[in-house]
């Protein structure tokens, strides 16, 4: 690596490593201010447990949504500072090309959406699953319909199924409950229970006033009716809840499980878990287009410097955020194609990207 490699890069990572020291200080600050009165009234919370499950994990968490901006606004920075320094005029006097001047800015994008895709996919979402814990236990009141589950189905298999007219998520118990059995269009098997209950010791259900039934083609069915019955489903009662904010407490290995679970078992709108899926991959490849802009816009010096660069920088960012946040709205509505939603801001920041690029080999 060139000495004037090994200068960008260090600039690059070193601003960007201080804007975001910038920025999360902030943030945690405006979180203690709003919850404060929480913590204080609070006779159960610690100081251990406010430091190290909540804040700890809101940090890795504001950290990695702040990668985007802390990147874009570090090296607009950073370029405009070589430029106003006529540190660039010094570089094109020696015939590099704006090419080879991206070098090492692309090689601190990689870097940068490496460590993005690992916190995106492994360290995030279990960091948020404790965080969230946190939340629910201490700060936040869940609702009476949050904790319900309604009219609810499940395909379990090609050929079983299962339904609950209600499951109460607090004391793990249903009512209503039936399983089928089908050969081919025929119902060869029925289950069904006035009550169900989750035993979370034993990792089974208990059937109460359940009834067995066994259709027989070419005799009478059988039916047998029993107070309880122990067993075991395919099934857990997380499986009841599916909601767009479960998706960011799992890891992506775990997260493309339960999609591909969820699709054999008949759920029809899985969108908004695709949608985090694909946002985790989506969202540090931008790093690549968010920096080719960024210096593409700092890198000829203007009049008003620093100052005009960070501003139209803000408002690109801005859009880009508003942008993705559409999109992701977008992608969730069932029947729309999630990973073409994801992915429009940054083929259009893409697309940017190579028109500010080419104007600026000029």
């Amino acid at each position: 690596m060139k000495i004037i490699d090994s200068y960008i890069l260090k600039r690059y990572l070193v601003t960007f490593v201080f804007t975001l020291l910038i920025l999360i200080p902030i943030a945690v600050a405006i979180d203690i201010a709003e919850k404060i009165d929480k913590f204080l009234n609070s006779d159960t919370i610690t100081l251990v447990e406010i430091v190290y499950d909540y804040y700890l994990n809101f940090i890795i968490y504001y950290v990695n949504t702040f990668m985007p901006l802390a990147l874009f606004v570090a090296v607009i920075f950073f370029t405009s500072k070589l430029s106003n320094n006529t540190e660039i005029i010094a570089i094109n006097n020696a015939k590099i090309s704006f090419t080879r001047f991206l070098y090492p800015y692309m090689l601190g994008a990689t870097m940068v959406t490496l460590l993005a895709l690992l916190m995106n996919h492994f360290v995030v979402p279990n960091s948020s699953k404790v965080r969230k814990g946190f939340e629910n236990t201490y700060l936040v009141k869940k609702k009476y319909s949050d904790n319900q589950v309604k009219q609810f189905s499940l395909q379990l298999s090609d050929s079983t199924y299962m339904y609950l007219q209600t499951y109460d998520l607090r004391n793990n118990s249903g009512y209503n409950f039936s399983t089928e059995v089908y050969d081919g269009l025929t119902l060869s098997y029925k289950l069904t229970a006035d009550l169900i209950k989750w035993i979370d010791k034993d990792s089974l259900f208990r059937l109460s006033n359940y009834q067995i039934r066994r259709i027989n083609k070419n005799a009478k069915d059988s039916v047998f009716k029993g107070a309880t019955l122990d067993t075991v489903f395919p099934f857990t009662p997380k499986d009841f809840v599916y909601k767009a904010a479960l998706a960011q407490e799992m890891p992506s290995d775990e997260l493309i499980e339960f999609i591909n679970t969820s699709k054999k078992r008949g759920v029809k709108n899985l969108n908004a878990y695709l949608v985090e899926l694909h946002k985790r991959t989506s969202l540090p490849v931008a790093s690549y287009f968010l920096t080719i802009i960024a210096v593409a816009l700092a890198f000829r010096k203007r009049r008003g410097g620093t100052g005009v660069n960070l501003a139209v920088g803000f408002g690109l960012m801005f859009v880009y955020i508003f942008f993705l946040k559409v999109s992701e709205v977008l992608g969730a509505v069932a029947g729309a194609n999630s990973l073409l939603s994801v992915w429009v801001p940054n083929m259009v920041f893409g697309l940017l990207a190579l028109f500010l690029y080419i104007n600026a080999r000029k």
